[in-house]
């Protein structure tokens, strides 16, 4: 790597922000190799210090080695997902495997080990400050999970397990992006997208245009199961080709077909927890969560199936009506549930859509919404900066500070949906914040929204404005972080507890006065009726079965998957999928899982392998905590400095579950969530 290489030196934009304007694809190839070279040495330093181990030589240097090697992996994975490219997708492919035989080498070293577990079996007599003896806690327990205590012989086959399954998981990213593009649904003749809003049409146009099929329209696929459009498309043949298509993903016998993939992944994984002493994968990922066991997680799926399950059949039952009122005779299908959900909606409550759209104006909804109930609650206060480089043209850049114009770092939104993108929602950082690295937080939000032509508006759905304050709680908890090492910096909390702070943000859309400040049309500046917004608040259970049903036929269908042993039969996914579902008792034919698993991306790409029942589980301390602020008089600033100071701020520095009651004072109770789904007889 030459010293020309936009990685070789700590970026000296504001708050570490990369340089994308001079980021080249060639640079990624030399800054990985020389990034690993360089950890490996600083690595071996630590591990041949001839002094004693301390928690200055040890443990405070892990956490200032690998600086350079942090720096190209948070640009190049970040746009791994959000801007890729065959050059990109070529060097992942290779670099991943890699990099998990790096992370190996670190946690099979013995040296490292030795180091960890002299000062580990010293702790009570070290008197290590708060932070630094749950980093030497937590930094022990990684040694241990990885396999540094198992024998040569097993250490070298959970060599040969990581690096398979990395490779594994960027064939089945790679897969279901390509097919996601190709199954992009065509139509020839506008009159097929009758309930269809004007903008969203004339964005099918552009898609279409982008695509090389001008002429027509072009309807994306999103990543869960249910598309967006559904609820609108009156024509119903179109909306099973949208569901076929959807469902489809992964599962055609073609090039980027994802189910030996998967059974692949899962089957090593299995294999990888047997040999680490566990009985499954789900059992080895849990024991580390706040869940703490497999059995707790399902446990609580099964308690709230059957209740969601017998609402969905009831709201089934109605919907069933609606449709045979249009076609007598016709049974209800998959495709119609949003279709005729949006009916009954209309119906009972007088709210549709398309009624709704034109009062969630994209910016408005940021600015007068989103940063406004941050404004209100932290004191935070967003600069938009125009001079500063994206990776994208279409990522926006806010400069974030606090009410006293203390600097918190940056903010970046990249809201529009694009070939190059995968599918779904997410937040990620570029830069962690450290007090130890004297760093602050670069992080963003990635949406799907499909791109309006220009000059026109981008008005959201309800679900979008839902995801933009939910990937908003992603990115508070890392622009609020003040942690001393960056091992516990922002969302680095148990994968059950990091969905949490992000859920609670959702509360802000529809409180009264974040609601009446950025809900107001976008022609008129006439804010949202207040017969709607009455509506909305009434209609807030409508729909739940169905929600709740889709999404723990996921979660169960990812703890099936992942409750294997390594010697069960995977060799037909679908069969495998389809008796998992009925085992569980969640395998309705109108209500497929909100993740089939050739889609599946959360377990097989991403993060939430065994960890999907997360949303759930952060549920409950999310419906909790929303008790909690309406008990203490909602949005102020009092309220939020708390769960600032108590939570927000302390990222993983802290027991997730000790952090929760500092914040309300007690374990979690389950019963708002119940009545929140209207599953009180769960």
């Amino acid at each position: 790597m030459t010293s020309e290489n936009p990685f070789a030196l700590a970026s000296d934009l504001p708050h570490g922000l990369p340089p994308f304007d001079r980021i080249a694809d060639a640079d990624f190839g030399p800054a990985f190799e020389a990034g690993l070279a360089g950890h490996r040495a600083e690595l071996e330093k630590i591990a041949t210090d001839p002094e004693p181990p301390t928690v200055e030589n040890t443990l405070v240097a892990l956490e200032r080695a690998g600086r350079l090697l942090n720096r190209v992996s948070a640009v190049f994975f970040n746009l791994t997902s959000s801007d890729t490219n065959p050059a990109r997708q070529g060097l992942q492919a290779e670099i991943a495997p890699k990099l998990a035989a790096h992370h190996d080498a670190i946690h099979l070293d013995p040296r490292l080990y030795a180091r960890i577990r002299a000062l580990y079996e010293q702790r009570d007599s070290l008197g290590l400050e708060p932070d630094s003896a749950w980093l030497l806690e937590r930094r022990h327990t990684d040694f241990q999970r990885a396999g540094a205590g198992l024998p040569p012989g097993d250490q070298q086959r959970l060599r040969e397990l990581n690096e398979e399954l990395s490779k594994l998981s960027t064939t089945f990213q790679e897969n279901l992006l390509r097919d996601t593009n190709e199954l992009a649904v065509v139509v020839d003749d506008e009159a097929e997208l009758a309930g269809l809003a004007p903008e969203t049409i004339a964005a099918a146009r552009e898609a279409a245009i982008s695509r090389a099929v001008d002429g027509r329209y072009l309807l994306s696929l999103n990543l869960p199961t249910s598309q967006p459009l559904l609820g609108s498309l009156e024509n119903r043949a179109l909306r099973e080709r949208l569901f076929r298509a959807s469902i489809s993903r992964g599962n055609r016998d073609n090039a980027n077909d994802n189910k030996g993939v998967l059974t692949r992944i899962a089957s090593l994984r299995a294999e990888r927890a047997r040999l680490l002493g566990y009985p499954h994968h789900a059992g080895y990922v849990i024991s580390d969560q706040t869940a703490h066991t497999a059995d707790t997680a399902i446990g609580l799926l099964e308690r709230l199936a059957p209740a969601a399950v017998a609402n969905a059949k009831r709201d089934a039952e109605e919907l069933q009506r609606f449709l045979e009122q249009d076609l007598p005779g016709a049974k209800l299908e998959p495709w119609d549930w949003a279709f005729y959900g949006e009916r009954v909606r209309k119906a009972r409550y007088d709210i549709d859509e398309a009624t709704l759209r034109p009062y969630f104006e994209l910016d408005r909804v940021l600015r007068d919404g989103v940063f406004f109930a941050a404004n209100k609650l932290y004191g935070l206060n967003f600069t938009e900066r125009h001079d500063l480089p994206v990776y994208h043209p279409e990522v926006r850049v806010f400069e974030v500070t606090d009410a006293d114009g203390t600097p918190r770092g940056l903010f970046l939104g990249d809201y529009y949906t694009r070939d190059s993108k995968r599918g779904g929602a997410w937040m990620n950082t570029f830069v962690d914040q450290s007090r130890l690295l004297g760093e602050r937080t670069v992080v963003v939000n990635n949406l799907n929204i499909s791109r309006p032509p220009d000059g026109e508006p981008t008005l959201l759905t309800f679900d979008e404005v839902v995801t933009a304050f939910h990937e908003f709680g992603h990115a508070l908890h890392a622009l609020l972080s003040d942690v001393r090492y960056p091992y516990f910096s922002g969302t680095s909390v148990p994968r059950d507890f990091v969905e949490y702070p992000s859920q609670v943000n959702e509360m802000w859309m529809l409180w009264p006065e974040v609601l009446a400040n950025y809900a107001k049309h976008y022609r008129t500046g006439e804010p949202l009726p207040q017969r709607l917004v009455e509506k909305l608040r009434e209609s807030a259970q409508y729909g739940q079965g169905h929600d709740t049903t889709e999404y723990l036929a996921a979660s169960l269908l990812d703890q099936a998957w992942h409750t294997i042993s390594p010697d069960d039969d995977l060799s037909d996914a679908v069969a495998f999928e389809s008796a998992a579902l009925e085992k569980a008792g969640v395998a309705l034919a109108v209500i497929p899982p909100r993740y089939r698993s050739t889609y599946f991306a959360h377990i097989f790409s991403g993060g939430y392998s065994a960890g999907y029942y997360s949303y759930i589980w952060s549920e409950v301390l999310d419906a909790d905590t929303v008790e909690w602020f309406k008990e203490n008089g909602g949005l102020t600033r009092a309220n939020g400095d708390h769960f600032r100071k108590t939570l927000l701020s302390r990222g993983g520095s802290i027991d997730s579950m000790q952090a929760f009651r500092d914040f309300r004072g007690r374990d979690p109770e389950i019963a708002p969530l119940l009545e929140r789904r209207g599953l009180t007889g769960a």
